[in-house]
């Protein structure tokens, strides 16, 4: 029976728990989540484009009404938790409705920290932190002109900007002696302040306010020097305070925010918290990357699938501030860190900054040109000696972020939030015809949380769009042709061909013979275009076509030693478990054409090692079901298999891999290993394609018909 999970909390982290968890294990829980607000899921980071008034809430909407119809999830918006019974496992609303859990999940993020001045309560004084907000002050800009900013942070500047882009004149109010002090150095923010200035912006640094004047409505700030500064609207935006009134009288611990342990879970067995109000390791997040590593977590703990747990994140900021790119990671202040690299380049308008603990590198600033952020994320997150900074600072003066894309490595990430590669996003560009960075984010979701990397998603389609190190214009499959690997296959599967020799003549061959290069991955895409009619065709094609070679079966669930052996009859086993799977997999993948060698590892769980992780196709037993990973390579260069999906069921582990590698051999380019396919489609988009249930039974249907033609093949 499914279990019931209670999330509350419609904010970005919650959901993203509910997404991993639909995909992992979608029959595994019953789900509820209790919004406050009367939107689905959107994205706040984006809340500034809505203030400037471009943007509608439906383009930052990341998970529409549908979306959670589509899953069975109970949404319930405009509603607040006000109590928690975690003896008796329920909870209850303001407006009454009691829904029993079996999972708890809190979520239920944080608020705008508004401090106890005089005068806060006074009509014109808002806070920015929901759609609710924006809209107030939209509806004030259409009245009043002055707006003051208090807080020089990047929720203060957005909102400076978009009150400018509203028509008003903006003061900002912050405490410090420079902007964003919290991610930047002096001179990145010095260079900021001038820049903003002129965009129209005025600053009051190092002032404190005392008091929030007006009579009945607010009409400007005192300090508390004695200066005062007028003005018609005040919006409060220097900090946030996670929302823990739903944990009232719980019985769950809170300090700052609700105390977690490493796998997200309270004080109280069943109940977790995740995001902007949960304190793991004395650390409270506020940034997407986090929450969302967080939130992955979590979702496999709840699926009880491996995972090593949180512990902890980097904080970064990779983002616009005004149109002007930044990126902050790290230790930066000259007190805490020495500077190992700093570069200023005045006409260009480009800062950047590495520094170092103990020949280490522990933090980055850029300005101006942010493209770089990605590679020096990674330099700190794997503790890189400043070595590497030679490598890092002839990129960044080589071409900007051009440059840098073309040099970045193809399994590089790009995106933090959703953990998207440059191969990734290359891939999806050539194979889907992309031609913007809003299309990837729509493919991909790359830039689509935090919106911080869409610079370095702007160079990669630059950069593939231009052909550049092969990215579109990839070389010959051989030299008998100009065509590459995609272009053969569309020539092969576009066009009706007898046998690869009429192909060869059509296509211009140099070679009319062609070579054993270009012989199999004709023949290999002839046998693809089979028809119900096609036996003539398969019979023409004197080609040797890779296989599944063997499958490493470990011992079953009764305790058989593992061992390693080639399958070649599915009757040499008998009964359920990894034998009845591996034989099933020969029966159904041996003897058909594959791209590339297969190879695939059945396994009865962790104490039974088959190698499931570095081999094509792994399926390994687990508390949860069947766990289905793909990619893996156990050669030069190895790589580590990806999980997939978890079946239920022997049979349904059997056919989702049989629907996966029917996938594979359909889209896959001749010659191109599982690991390759995986990295140039994405495994969100091939995760989608598996569990659209007519695109699956598609799948099945063209590997039933090329399986039952097995005797016309030579």
């Amino acid at each position: 029976m499914k279990q019931k999970l209670v999330v509350i909390g419609n904010g970005m982290a919650g959901v993203k728990c509910v997404e991993e968890i639909y995909e992992l294990a979608p029959q595994a829980y019953d789900i509820t989540i209790i919004g406050a607000e009367p939107h689905p899921n959107y994205n706040r980071v984006l809340l500034s484009k809505v203030l400037q008034g471009n943007t509608a809430l439906s383009d930052i909407t990341l998970n529409d009404w549908q979306w959670y119809s589509e899953r069975g999830i109970d949404l319930l918006t405009g509603e607040m938790v006000e109590r928690i019974n975690a003896e008796e496992k329920w909870v209850r609303t303001a407006s009454g409705k009691k829904i029993a859990y079996d999972r708890l999940i809190i979520a239920t993020g944080s608020s705008a920290f508004m401090p106890a001045l005089p005068g806060i309560q006074k009509p014109g004084v808002t806070a920015f932190r929901n759609m609710e907000d924006c809209q107030a002050m939209m509806e004030a800009s259409q009245r009043f002109k002055r707006a003051a900013v208090i807080g020089g942070g990047l929720l203060g500047l957005e909102a400076a900007r978009g009150l400018l882009n509203l028509g008003m004149e903006v003061d900002v109010v912050h405490n410090a002696a420079y902007l964003m002090n919290r991610q930047l150095d002096r001179m990145s923010a010095n260079l900021l302040k001038e820049e903003l200035m002129k965009q129209g912006m005025r600053f009051w640094l190092n002032k404190r306010t005392e008091k929030i004047t007006g009579v009945r409505r607010a009409n400007g700030l005192l300090f508390s020097d004695g200066t005062t500064l007028a003005a018609d609207l005040i919006v409060v935006a220097i900090g946030i305070s996670p929302n823990l009134a739903v944990t009232a009288d719980s019985g769950i611990r809170t300090n700052r925010a609700i105390i977690v342990n490493d796998y997200m879970e309270t004080n109280i067995a069943g109940i977790y918290a995740v995001g902007e109000c949960a304190e793991h390791q004395e650390t409270v997040y506020g940034l997407v990357a986090p929450l969302y590593e967080q939130a992955k977590v979590l979702a496999r703990h709840l699926c009880e699938l491996e995972t090593d747990g949180y512990h902890g994140s980097i904080p970064y900021a990779q983002l616009k501030v005004s149109g002007v790119e930044v990126f902050s990671a790290g230790v930066i202040r000259d007190e805490e860190a020495e500077t190992a690299l700093q570069h200023y380049d005045a006409m260009k308008g480009t800062y950047k900054k590495v520094t170092m603990q103990g020949g280490i590198v522990a933090g980055a600033v850029l300005f101006g040109d942010s493209s770089e952020g990605s590679k020096l994320l990674g330099y700190l997150k794997r503790r890189a000696g400043i070595g590497v900074l030679k490598e890092s600072d002839s990129g960044s003066k080589s071409g900007g972020a051009d440059a840098v894309a073309a040099a970045m490595p193809d399994g590089e990430t790009v995106c933090a939030c959703n953990g998207v590669s440059k191969s990734a996003i290359v891939a999806a560009i050539q194979s889907d015809g992309l031609e913007s960075a809003d299309q990837v984010r729509d493919k991909t979701k790359a830039s689509g949380s935090c919106g911080g990397c869409r610079p370095m998603v702007e160079a990669l389609v630059a950069y593939a769009l231009s052909g550049v190190g092969g990215a579109v214009k990839a070389a010959p499959i051989c030299s008998c042709t100009e065509l590459d690997p995609a272009g053969l296959k569309e020539a092969m599967l576009g066009d009706t061909f007898s046998d690869a020799a009429s192909a060869r003549r059509a296509l211009e061959w140099r070679k009319p013979e062609g070579c054993f290069i270009c012989q199999a991955a004709m023949g290999y895409y002839l046998r693809l275009a089979v028809t119900s009619d096609a036996g003539d065709v398969l019979g023409q094609a004197q080609i040797h076509y890779p296989t599944l070679q063997s499958v490493l079966v470990a011992a079953s669930m009764q305790g058989e030693s593992s061992s390693q052996c080639q399958i070649s009859h599915a009757d040499r086993f008998e009964g359920g478990g990894p034998s009845y799977i591996a034989a099933e997999l020969e029966k159904a993948l041996g003897s058909l054409a594959s791209p590339s060698m297969l190879k695939a590892s059945v396994s009865a769980g962790a104490l039974y090692p088959a190698g499931v992780l570095v081999h094509d196709v792994g399926i390994s037993a687990s508390p949860a079901g069947w766990e289905l990973y793909i990619g893996g390579h156990m050669e030069s260069p190895v790589k580590q298999a990806q999980l997939l999906i978890i079946e239920g069921s022997e049979q349904g582990a059997v056919e989702t891999a049989i629907a996966c590698m029917q996938l594979y051999r359909q889209s896959a380019f001749y010659g191109e290993a599982v690991w390759k396919w995986l990295e140039r489609t994405g495994l969100i988009a091939i995760r989608e394609k598996l569990l659209d249930p007519d695109f699956r039974e598609e799948l099945l249907d063209n590997w039933r018909l090329e399986h039952s033609l097995e005797t016309c093949t030579v």
